[in-house]
């Protein structure tokens, strides 16, 4: 059963009820969006990439879309090559084999934890959300439609 409510902002908010007795296949997961901030001075950013983390499926992943005509337009001096390594650097480390180096043997959890940690560099994580899914991989594919795409 779900609710749709209109939210102060004119949003459609969609809440999912569950009551007594009905079963519920979704695990609580956790995402954050991906930011290129190109001059961090500035501040301005676009979003590149989402990470998805579910603990009950063990699940960590990362998609990433790079739009370079944005990035251009926020610097046109923007090092595209460093920050396409960037990206593909964080979906290695998502991914745990060999190619994520010291963080090949760390459990999604700490991965995803260490992914999301404070930065000022270029590629920088936004704050936590969080949501119900039954397939997080899926979900990674529908945020990165939804938010950066």
């Amino acid at each position: 059963m779900s609710e749709r409510h209109i939210h102060m902002a004119g949003h459609v908010v969609e809440r999912h009820i569950i009551r007594g007795g009905e079963s519920n296949e979704r695990d609580v997961f956790e995402y954050v969006l991906l930011r290129v901030v190109p001059r961090v001075e500035r501040g301005e950013c676009i979003n590149a990439g989402v990470l998805v983390y579910c603990r009950p499926q063990g699940y960590v992943g990362a998609r990433t879309h790079l739009d370079e005509a944005r990035l251009l337009a926020l610097d046109p001096d923007a090092d595209v090559a460093g920050i396409r390594a960037a990206l593909g650097a964080v979906e290695r480390v998502c991914g745990g084999s060999e190619e994520a180096g010291q963080a090949a043997g760390d459990d999604a959890g700490r991965r995803f934890r260490w992914l999301i940690a404070p930065r000022s560099t270029v590629v920088q994580p936004g704050p936590v959300h969080t949501g119900l899914t039954s397939d997080p991989a899926a979900e990674a594919e529908r945020l990165l439609e939804l938010l950066v795409k």
